[in-house]
């Protein structure tokens, strides 16, 4: 097991991000803290310091920024080119339109085939992810979080480039799929979300790990719809190939800003290997055996480990999921939004990540973190269910208004799976936590766009309530979990 640098880590948090228990003997405390320093060398501080109150924050911010930024126009812009392609030059029909004039078939075979190079563009990185993010995510336990941070960034870089030469020489889009798979092979964007989440995790105490999540998240969300607002602008001022120099600059400035600034938070082992089956044994005694903090907390330590996961699984689904609806939702009768609305209703959903950064700092002063995430799966709840009822755009914007505390459950659930596992797995943790995420992506994708249309003839907005029923499930696992912890710590407390 090794120690992180005590230059990016006060003393005292070693032992409190690896514990179970809320108790650290200080003297324990102190000599490991000493052991850290000395076998800490001055290679492991980065060229220079940030002036800033921060450490990954710029890190996730930008490479977010850069994904969100890439991912609508790589749509767009295969929809050009398949369009041209097949010669369709029409538009697209909205059901808003009073036109009787029958659809053009060439406009859904640009559809499908769009769509299904979307679908093969996202399985390949996918599939290279659930191979590579374990790898870096357990393999930045031994030799550090800073490559962890780098490494994604430039793949993401290398994509950015292959797309922009294929733009330029307009080559067939198949090579989107290249770039895609170079990126993956890289750890990708989930490589990213590991090492920062982990980085966190290994720098901030009991208390404070939930919020410092929270800050993580609300970084997705802020650079989120500031790529929304500048893409769709920029895209329709010059094209394509312009915005995909800034996707390319944002990902090299990532990576640059790692290097330069980010102290490294674990002791490199210089003998880690990354190309070894250790690292996925690692994450398989994880889940098997509860971790190596598992050690008085028998079968109910791994089967809280077990929940929580199912928890993040099943909330991140529905919000991918809805996340995928709400525009065709908003495009089509009776709301029939033009862009500018579909831009104020993407703002309000990405200002949400806001407010409940904010709800669950004041929350947290009266609070148990389980409650907070309950209080923000109500507010979920509660808006989704508007939204399944939703039919004028008054009562739409009530339903993101009620969302104002959507996101406070997802960091309580990566800060709970964090303090049930120990120091020397935080990254293999948060790797498979990067992979349950992406594939949350793809079933909430699948799902909910199935469900949409299959529902069309007796309730529209059914997959938003189906989404609300589904949160339930969550919210009753952890208020139950919750009780569960205070019943133990009640009988030890009386016990003793």
């Amino acid at each position: 097991m090794y120690e992180p640098d005590t230059a990016a880590i006060l003393p005292g948090d070693v032992l409190n991000s690896a514990s179970t228990d809320d108790e650290v003997s200080p003297s324990d405390s102190f000599d490991n803290n000493e052991e850290v320093h000395a076998r800490t060398s001055s290679s492991l501080r980065p060229p220079f310091s940030c002036p800033l109150p921060v450490s990954v924050e710029p890190v996730l911010f930008l490479s977010m920024f850069s994904l969100a930024l890439q991912a609508p126009l790589s749509t767009q812009y295969l929809w050009g080119r398949i369009s041209e392609d097949l010669g369709y030059n029409g538009s697209k029909r909205s059901e808003c339109s009073n036109s009787s004039v029958l659809p053009d078939p060439l406009l859904k075979e640009v559809e499908t085939l769009t769509a299904h190079w979307n679908m093969y563009i996202s399985l390949g990185g996918f599939s290279l992810g659930l191979l590579v993010v374990p790898l870096l995510g357990s393999w930045s336990d031994l030799a550090g979080r800073r490559p962890v941070l780098i490494i994604p960034n430039l793949g993401m870089a290398l994509q950015a480039v292959v797309y922009l030469v294929v733009m330029y020489l307009k080559l067939p889009v198949a090579y989107f799929l290249l770039g895609r798979l170079l990126s993956g092979l890289s750890g990708d964007f989930n490589g990213i979300l590991a090492g920062c989440f982990a980085y966190v995790a290994d720098t901030s105490d009991r208390q404070s790990r939930t919020f410092r999540v929270a800050v993580l998240e609300a970084c997705l969300g802020l650079s989120g719809m500031l790529a929304s607002i500048i893409g769709g602008q920029w895209r329709r001022a010059q094209g394509y190939i312009n915005p995909f120099w800034l996707v390319l600059a944002t990902n090299l400035a990532s990576a640059l800003y790692a290097y330069l600034f980010v102290r490294e938070s674990v002791l490199p082992d210089p003998s880690a290997k990354l190309l070894t089956t250790r690292h996925h044994k690692a994450i398989w005694h994880l889940f098997s055996t509860g971790g190596s903090t598992n050690e008085a907390g028998g079968g109910f330590h791994r089967c809280k480990l077990w929940m929580y996961m199912l928890c993040f699984f099943l909330v991140v689904t529905v919000h991918s999921g809805c996340r995928e609806l709400f525009v065709l939702y908003e495009l089509s009768s009776p709301l029939c939004w033009g862009p500018a609305l579909i831009g104020y209703g993407s703002a309000a959903l990405h200002l949400a990540y806001l407010s409940s950064l904010l709800g669950l700092k004041i929350m947290q002063c009266c609070l148990e973190d389980s409650w907070v995430a309950i209080v923000g799966l109500a507010s979920n709840i509660i808006g989704l269910v508007v939204f399944s009822v939703a039919d004028t755009t008054q009562l739409m914007f009530t339903g993101y208004g009620l969302c104002f505390l959507f996101m406070a459950s997802t960091p309580v659930i990566r800060s709970k799976l964090s303090k049930l596992v120990g120091l020397s797995e935080q990254g293999a943790l948060f790797a498979c936590v990067a992979c349950v995420e992406t594939l949350c992506y793809l079933v909430g994708s699948s799902l909910f766009n199935s469900l949409y249309p299959a529902t069309l003839h007796f309730m529209k907005g059914f997959p938003f309530l189906f989404a609300a029923i589904i949160l339930f499930i969550p919210a009753g696992m952890i208020g139950t979990l919750q009780c569960l912890d205070q019943r133990r710590k009640h009988r030890g407390f009386t016990a003793s």
